[in-house]
């Protein structure tokens, strides 16, 4: 029993030195601000989490990955070609088109596509 506690003793103590070590040595300095300032985003880490951003910026990127989507599920369409029937894979791509070009003339109708109104 004691050699137990001796063991649990030891490992509290080697447990609570590191984590003494790791806060002394991760102290950052307030000289380091440019330093550890996000430079890729150009936002401020420090503002607000909440500040309003723009919609139509929103909108584009989901359509550019609605489109990129698209690409991804097209090229592997393009591959089967050879090995299914002429009529069916014209069918079914023509439909897949025509889909997202309905979808994106619903967009330009609504005016999501304006920057400027």
């Amino acid at each position: 029993m004691f050699m137990l506690m001796c063991n649990i003793m030891m490992a509290i103590m080697i447990a609570m030195t590191m984590m003494i070590m790791c806060s002394l040595i991760s102290k950052v300095s307030k000289k380091d601000r440019e330093k550890m300032s996000p430079f890729e985003c150009g936002f401020d880490p420090k503002s607000s989490a909440r500040t309003p951003f723009s919609i139509q910026f929103f909108l584009i990127a989901v359509l550019f990955l609605i489109f990129d989507i698209e690409i991804a599920i097209m090229l592997p369409i393009i591959l089967t070609m050879k090995w299914s029937v002429t009529k069916t894979w014209t069918f079914t791509i023509i439909s897949f088109i025509i889909i997202l070009v309905m979808g994106l003339y619903h967009e330009w109708n609504n005016g999501v596509l304006e920057w400027a109104k």
